[in-house]
């Protein structure tokens, strides 16, 4: 996967991928949605081929980011595909990308989602330390720091568990169990198949919409 930063003048705020969990994998491919049938088919952009496969919903930053102005992003932000800190006078956050695992009840596939983290500095550190070592493990605490379509995130994020893993790949979150909102309640219960087609509707909807309407001058599939 390229590493170099995003263009902080992007607009849109996710994409909707072919998943791929290993970070030196290629994360280049756009969805197109057809009408929902027995099963989604997607062309994508990038091989030109049709799937019938479910793609992975990811975010290519964290709302944080996605909130600030773009005279904020150019000067206090800085993001890439794997890391994101933004500088305020009194603090500095970090994020870090990862994915998470939806399980769907009743079907052979789980909805895979590209999701972003904040990390303390000292987890930060050691994440972008280890970055390249391909067996380690460990865990660290980290906040949900993307509001999903179809749950209330005013009240405050979401604590997890992040899990790195050997094999390069992303690490996984684990949202903690005992912390009281819907979206914690989905993910150790499962949602239905249909929910799972619908929220992925939903992406491919806006994703289309925001493409339309993009002023940028460079695609954001070129940007990973």
């Amino acid at each position: 996967m390229c590493r170099e930063p995003l263009d902080n003048t992007l607009t849109q705020m996710f994409v909707v991928d072919h998943f791929f969990q290993t970070r030196n994998e290629l994360i280049s491919k756009i969805w197109e949605g057809t009408p929902m049938s027995e099963t989604i088919k997607y062309t994508c952009s990038y091989c030109g081929k049709e799937h019938e496969e479910w793609p992975a919903l990811v975010y290519i930053s964290p709302t944080n980011y996605n909130t600030l102005s773009e005279d904020d992003k150019k000067n206090s932000g800085r993001l890439d595909a794997d890391f994101c800190v933004i500088t305020h006078s009194d603090q500095t956050d970090k994020f870090i990308r990862c994915t998470l695992t939806q399980k769907v009840i009743n079907h052979c596939e789980n909805l895979e989602y590209g999701l972003w983290v904040s990390l303390s500095d000292k987890s930060y550190q050691d994440y972008s330390d280890n970055f390249n070592s391909e067996n380690y493990e460990t865990k660290y605490f980290g906040w949900l720091c993307n509001d999903l379509p179809g749950y209330d995130f005013n009240k405050g994020s979401i604590p997890t568990t992040v899990f790195t893993r050997s094999g390069n790949k992303r690490p996984e979150i684990v949202p903690h169990q005992d912390f009281d909102h819907p979206f914690v309640k989905d993910y150790y219960n499962g949602i239905t198949k249909t929910e799972a087609e619908m929220r992925i509707k939903e992406m491919l909807k806006i994703v289309k919409g925001r493409d339309s309407e993009k002023t940028t001058t460079k695609p954001l599939w070129k940007s990973w």
